[in-house]
């Protein structure tokens, strides 16, 4: 009998996030001959969501439909999930390292008596064995992990490991499990969000960041032009968000969210190891800062030395040229 991976998908706007196929990905590397399991958890119908799970490669899904899942609680989300790994006794677990990844994994963890491998960015495999790499010290190391008792549970971080191509001819059973959720502590009546819509910093592809060189909230404005141009998210340093230039659901950072772009253009932003510790490892960074010994500009690609509010305007003109050729 194969052994089985259980992938708790995340859903935001009724839709699956990306981390959650790579997840599926991953899975896939850690057990290549394994069973792909996807388990998706809301309080709407949850069909065709499974079947996006199937369609990036999990092998089969299950769903758990609930009033009480409608909006996140560890309360009721890790029920839901302890009821389907006591069915299924997956032999690994792995989901997004987001804000509920971060929230749930160790807690579900904990009761399951399992080792807890979080924030990995890639898998190897040392024979049977399969060994996951994470970051440590504000990025500035990395280090290798194995589970050695018990269920291992990984979380991954979004953008590292890439999601298998989607392919609609893929088929897999749908099961639906029904848990009774009860004795919630917490409930949540009402959800105001201050994020902007559309893709999370942690899973963006392109991100513009602006820091207390933009001088102003209105500073931002450039930067929100260069992100649409791009099809890119606006995102922000700790200062700028001190300064009140912006709201901290953008702050980028060790006490922020940690972003892995394609392209990060960070934007009168110094390069405080705060800072870095949350957007080093994006692929390629672009460093905009009138003042050549900035920090920013020894771990950047590319660097331009310049005012940014003359050289934002520039760059926007020449990737709309650039959109319209």
């Amino acid at each position: 009998m194969s052994e089985k991976i259980l992938v708790i998908a995340e859903t935001k706007e009724g839709e699956i996030r990306n981390v959650s196929f790579e997840a599926i990905a991953a899975a896939k590397k850690i057990k290549p001959d394994g069973e792909v399991i996807g388990l998706v958890c809301a309080d709407d119908d949850l069909e065709n969501l499974a079947q996006e799970l199937i369609y990036y490669g999990a092998d089969r899904a299950i769903t758990v439909k609930n009033d009480n899942l409608k909006s996140y609680t560890s309360e009721a989300f890790g029920q839901a999930v302890l009821a389907v790994v006591k069915q299924e006794s997956p032999d690994a677990i792995i989901m997004g390292h987001t804000s509920i990844g971060k929230d749930l994994s160790p807690k579900l963890a904990s009761k399951l008596e399992s080792g807890l491998i979080s924030d990995a960015i890639d898998i190897e495999t040392d024979g049977d064995q399969p060994v996951f790499i994470r970051p440590i010290y504000s990025g500035k190391a990395f280090e290798k992990k194995v589970i050695t008792s018990g269920i291992p549970f990984i979380t991954i971080r979004p953008n590292n490991i890439a999601a298998l191509d989607r392919d609609d001819s893929r088929s897999g059973n749908i099961n639906n499990v029904d848990v009774d959720i009860k004795d919630l502590r917490t409930i949540v009546k009402e959800v105001v969000r201050k994020t902007s819509e559309g893709v999370d910093l942690s899973e963006a592809k392109v991100i513009v960041a602006g820091g207390r060189g933009v001088k102003s909230a209105d500073g931002f404005k450039p930067l929100y032009e260069l992100a649409e141009v791009l099809g890119a998210v606006v995102g922000a340093s700790r200062g700028a968000c001190d300064a009140d230039y912006c709201d901290y659901s953008l702050q980028i950072g060790q006490t922020g969210k940690v972003v892995t772009p394609d392209l990060y253009i960070a934007v009168g932003i110094s390069g405080a190891i705060q800072h870095l510790a949350g957007m080093s490892n994006s692929k390629v960074i672009v460093a905009i800062n009138k003042d050549p010994e900035a920090n920013i500009f020894n771990i950047a690609d590319y660097g331009i030395v310049g005012d940014l509010f003359e050289v934002i305007p520039m760059l926007i003109e020449e990737f709309k040229k650039v959109a319209v050729s």
